[in-house]
């Protein structure tokens, strides 16, 4: 079960968000990793809705130009279960119709297959399984 999450985010001068974090606790392997539309987890993780997805497009690879903005792909969690994830990413934005501030950050139980996996959730989930982890995006002062 989940343990531990920690994040940062920091915008680039080249106008994409650097997602920096750690994960412990995960079985080792690939797990795909999200923004969920709703900052909230009253009901667990399942309360942080779907993929955010403000443009209603179908979900893809964070390197496809059709996919939700919250498509982060997968993280790769080590023997041990940790995860050191920093990824940069052009569609997430911290102010704006693309912010990701007040959203949720998930860690699913399988593997992302990127929308290209043939399976009924492939274009909306990526087939990721369940929420194993989850947290709020928000700004320490």
């Amino acid at each position: 079960m989940f343990q531990n999450i920690a994040w940062t985010y920091t915008v680039l001068k080249s106008n994409s968000v650097s997602v920096k974090g750690e994960v412990t606790g995960l079985a080792p392997g690939q797990h795909g990793f999200h923004i969920h539309q709703f900052g909230d987890y009253t009901n667990g993780c399942v309360s942080a809705g779907g993929h955010f997805n403000p443009f209603g497009k179908e979900h893809g690879a964070p390197e496809d130009e059709m996919r939700h903005v919250g498509d982060l792909g997968n993280i790769i969690a080590d023997a041990s279960g940790k995860v050191d994830v920093n990824l940069s990413d052009k569609l997430l934005s911290l102010s704006g119709p693309q912010s990701i501030i007040g959203r949720a950050v998930v860690v699913h139980a399988d593997v992302d297959d990127l929308g290209k996996g043939g399976h009924a959730t492939s274009k909306t989930t990526g087939n990721a399984g369940g929420r194993l982890a989850c947290g709020v995006i928000g700004i320490q002062a």
